[in-house]
């Protein structure tokens, strides 16, 4: 179900540009944290999947929400007091 290629280019993505420089740490965030834990566990392209995932939901709260990305949120929308 969805779109193949953008699946796939989700997958190649993470795994290229995001998983490599977090399985090495050269990223210090909570997302490369858990892929590193995760790592830790799993092998490499199922963590890949995992990681494309979590991004393909993270870009469409965005996109849902029309708000820019906030790392540290952890989900909840900001108030607009």
């Amino acid at each position: 179900m969805g779109n193949r290629h953008l699946r796939k280019l989700l997958v190649v993505g993470a795994q290229h540009a995001a998983l490599y420089s977090m399985k090495f740490g050269k990223t210090r965030t909570t997302m490369a944290d858990w892929a590193r834990i995760l790592l830790a566990k799993k092998p490499f392209k199922v963590v890949a999947v995992a990681l494309a995932n979590k991004m393909a939901r993270i870009a469409w709260a965005v996109m849902a929400r029309s708000t820019a990305y906030e790392p540290g949120s952890h989900g909840a929308v900001a108030s607009a007091a």
